[in-house]
């Protein structure tokens, strides 16, 4: 398949100088399987097309033009859709195994049992687990209101699935191991976009759907895999608002009497780009962000700034000598208004049940305890509300007491301190030579994954700084929306699990730098019709070498995840196969 290599299809703002003769070293270079940077047209630079297959893939395969464009054309969906079907039937084959409240589960999943039901969060009674697993219909939802700090979005959607199928483990995991599979499928659609290339999108999503945390994350009822779906969606309809924007730009610009797009200064400073309802359910997106847990608040920050920044690239691109004056002018204002006001509100909505009961926790402080003062003109509930959030946050700043799992942002990249969500020692175990088995759910990323990122972000990075190039701007953005804010608060209780919102962009990383490995196509670029292909023998042997070392790559990491099946679904295994995959101390 074709890939959109970063030499291949720059799509930046900065653009390429047409006529330029290549330098000496980059001839030179050529023997190597160097190619020079194509010259781009406006147009392309605006909306840049979709690379395709070269005639030379098709007739290995022996697949007639024809059916070769109706594959192309279907695979856009099709392939997306297949790699989506496998990152279901993983996530969701026995999913109610541990049969236990594994971690975190035995908050939000009673929290979401009491939301679904009354309206508010209970103060449940302790060692409560037990009588649930054995009898759920057997257990009282409590009437007393429980203090909980964080916003309900994510426990609604688990609720949900309670829902549908009992207050039982696979009913509270259902929702989020079904948000973690559309994940992987947005995730297909987001990296062909963003790549411009069908193979590099499914390629991405691939990558998810073989993530450790990502996987342990999807079958177990916590909120972070929640947040993490809203944030891809977000970042997906931002992708698409920014094409349709400079489609919009690319269709005002005058055309010469060649055909040829040209740049206008008046155009590209003063054309409004109008209803962009793209931007506004990215803004919904984020605040159902923001409304699962607050770190949501920081990427909604991020991806605004980065937005903005895509207008100012448009613009310039497009011929605005004032970029920055100009959406300053056209841009900012309806940036803001359809992303912040629209999460915000969103937020507030969230809280419905708790507004409408009247009886969760600090709903009626406003009438009580909040009697007086100087903001007595606003409605109880909200001043309530408000008193409750302002608490909630000074239980989060002062997090510190001690935990066996927590650990250092500086260490979740390189998977320093993976957290245990269940471990169970049998004895009397056949399979083991010392009678003992282990089972163990492991929040751990896929070791060869996550290590491999660590070199993909440094390439994003040289990408973003030294070639303008705004795809590794956008990947870097999202993870550093979601990891850097973390770093503000070392002292707090963290964990590493929290990791899994920017999992999606390591996986974009990963394949940004596989598309650089296997190199651009040769004699097919971008919008090439199947059938029409030229060779250059040193192309093919460079392109060829590229592809047989991505594969294996790839291979790798998905044989790594196999390799590691057991500790990421607690599948019973002997004591000493559970200390082969315990490859760092700090794992136990």
């Amino acid at each position: 398949m074709t890939s959109t290599a970063p030499e291949a299809q720059q799509g930046n703002d900065a653009g390429d100088h047409a006529g330029e003769q290549p330098p000496s070293w980059q001839q030179r270079l050529r023997r190597f399987g160097h190619s020079p940077r194509p010259e781009t047209g406006l147009r392309e630079r605006l909306v840049p097309p979709y690379t395709r297959p070269g005639g030379q893939f098709w007739n290995v395969l022996a697949v007639p033009p024809t059916l070769a464009g109706h594959l192309v054309r279907w695979s856009a969906w099709g392939g997306p859709l297949l790699v989506a079907l496998v990152a279901g039937v993983l996530r969701f084959w026995n999913l109610g195994s541990p049969k236990a409240v594994i971690f975190d589960e035995t908050y939000y999943a009673k929290d979401a049992w009491a939301l679904v039901n009354q309206g508010y969060e209970g103060s449940w009674p302790k060692d409560v687990d037990k009588l649930i697993l054995k009898d759920p219909s057997s257990v009282d939802i409590p009437v007393d209101p429980g203090y909980v700090v964080h916003p309900p979005v994510g426990k609604w959607i688990i609720g949900f699935g309670e829902q549908l199928f009992g207050f039982t483990p696979f009913g509270w995991r259902f929702m989020v191991a079904l948000l973690g599979t559309l994940s992987v499928l947005m995730l297909c659609r987001i990296g062909r976009r963003l790549f411009r290339s069908t193979f590099l999108g499914c390629l991405a999503g691939t990558l998810l759907a073989v993530d450790g945390l990502h996987f342990v994350m999807s079958r177990t009822a916590l909120l972070d895999l929640v947040l993490m779906f809203f944030v891809v969606a977000a970042f997906g309809c931002l992708l698409v608002d920014r094409d349709r924007s400079r489609r919009r730009l690319a269709a005002a610009l005058p055309v010469d009497e060649d055909g040829i797009l040209r740049p206008d200064a008046h155009i590209a400073e003063t054309l409004r780009l109008g209803w962009r309802p793209w931007r506004i359910t990215a803004g919904l997106m984020l605040g159902l962000a923001f409304a699962t847990k607050w770190n949501g608040l920081y990427i909604l920050a991020a991806f605004g700034v980065m937005a903005v920044l895509w207008d100012v690239g448009a613009r310039r691109t497009a011929g605005a000598v004032q970029p920055y004056r100009a959406v300053a002018l056209r841009d900012l204002l309806p940036a803001f208004v359809s992303t912040v006001p629209v999460a915000i509100g969103t937020y507030l909505v969230s809280w419905t049940g708790w507004i409408v009961t009247d009886k969760g926790y600090y709903r009626n402080w406003a009438a009580t305890e909040g009697r007086g003062g100087s903001w007595t003109w606003l409605p109880d509930w909200l001043r309530s509300l408000w008193h409750y959030e302002y608490q909630v946050y000074e239980f989060h700043v002062g997090l510190t007491s001690g935990h066996t799992y927590q650990s250092n942002p500086w260490s979740w990249i390189v998977l320093g301190r993976p957290v245990s969500y269940f471990y169970e020692e049998q004895t009397g175990c056949l399979t083991s030579g010392t009678g003992k088995c282990a089972r163990e759910v492991l929040a751990l990323g896929t070791p060869l994954l996550w290590w491999t990122a660590c070199v993909a972000l440094l390439y994003v990075l040289w990408r973003w700084f030294f070639r303008r190039d705004w795809r590794a701007g956008a990947i870097a953005c999202g993870v550093a929306a979601g990891w850097v804010p973390w770093f503000l608060y070392q002292e707090r209780t963290i964990f590493l699990f929290y990791a899994v919102v920017f999992v999606p962009f390591l996986c974009l990383a990963v394949t940004m730098m596989i598309g650089a490995l296997i190199g651009p196509a040769v004699g097919a670029g971008t919008g090439s019709r199947p059938g029409k292909d030229t060779t250059d023998p040193t192309g093919e042997r460079r392109r060829t070498l590229g592809t047989i070392a991505a594969g294996v790559l790839v291979l790798l990491i998905i044989w790594n995840f196999v390799y590691f099946w057991p500790i990421y679904t607690g599948t019973s295994i002997p004591d000493t196969s559970w200390r082969d995959r315990m490859w760092l101390d700090t794992w136990v």
